[in-house]
């Protein structure tokens, strides 16, 4: 299923989308679920009250999707997006290539590298990038497949991973290269209001199938930036929920972004950072396409 969260006059909603693409049915009104994170803590049940919804809707519970705006499916997250930072080979070589890390922290690393952008980041599919809070002028893109944790957990094993996924959805970790380099971390620069675009949907792990087996495509203005599979990640999605998860408790809804493959504007000479009036537009193999224009 598509999962979605929408605004319908002053109402924030969820829904599931139907398989034309052209109609939600509103969970809310159906008497499923509140919120994308009530959903997800209802498990297995609110999966089949959504499909049961979805099957034969309600009187008074279908809203056509031109006629609402799509919010990011969590608008506002309970807690930190959990990201990952170098986890594609080629990514790592293209910062080391544009010295943007130093020699020190060029090599692949050994273990995930993790950090986490605040939920004021998060804004929806269509809605405008504020690259003009960033004063360095620096604004970049980073296509990432994001992980939607389902029933939480702590010291969750490899093998046991997958059991709790919920699904996927797309962000864009956008990013303050200068801030980012000049605090020495990555929280500041990544965590500018508006750096997380997110959406358009959330896709059920049961609809994904082998989710290695998809490839992303990032595009600025149509020229084409990033490419990859999931399946170039250096730490894979079950190595990073047990990574995370050592003795510190995932809970109902949080959120994972896998990392980046190479591509981004920092890795070209000059850097094609963003630009106002630009779009990016990251697309994903069996989830969609998420697009914003830049500000």
């Amino acid at each position: 299923m598509r999962l979605v969260t929408f605004a319908s006059g002053k109402t924030t909603r969820i829904g599931v989308l139907d398989k034309t693409g052209e109609r939600i049915v509103d969970l809310a009104r159906a008497g499923v679920a509140t919120d994308m994170t009530a959903l997800i803590a209802l498990g297995k049940k609110g999966l089949a009250a959504a499909r049961a919804a979805l099957k034969k809707p309600p009187k008074g519970t279908v809203v056509a999707l031109n006629k609402v705006r799509l919010l990011a499916p969590f608008p506002r997250p309970r807690r930190n997006i959990l990201c990952v930072g170098k986890n594609y080979h080629d990514h790592v070589a293209e910062l080391n290539r544009s010295g943007f890390d130093g020699a020190a922290s060029a090599a692949v690393p050994e273990y995930p590298i993790v950090f986490t952008k605040a939920t004021t980041a998060v804004i929806g599919p269509g809605a405008t990038i504020p690259a003009h809070l960033d004063p360095t002028s620096s604004v970049d893109y980073e296509g990432e497949l994001v992980v939607v944790i389902g029933p939480g957990g702590r010291n969750i094993k490899k093998a046991d991973a997958y059991k709790h996924v919920y699904g996927y959805t797309i962000a864009n970790d956008v990013t303050s290269r200068t801030q980012q380099q000049r605090y020495g971390q990555w929280f500041l620069g990544k965590s500018l209001d508006g750096f997380c675009p997110m959406g358009p949907w959330l896709v059920t792990a049961d609809e994904m199938g082998d989710v290695t087996q998809i490839g992303l495509v990032t595009r600025v203005n149509g020229e084409v930036r990033q490419k990859a599979k999931v399946s170039g990640l250096i730490f894979d999605i079950p190595t990073l929920i047990e990574a995370i998860s050592l003795g510190r408790t995932l809970e109902a809804g949080d959120l994972i972004a896998t990392g980046t493959p190479a591509g981004v504007g920092l890795g070209f000479k000059p850097p094609k950072f963003l630009n106002k009036g630009d779009v990016v537009t990251i697309t994903f193999d069996r989830i969609g396409t998420l697009e914003n224009k830049v500000g």
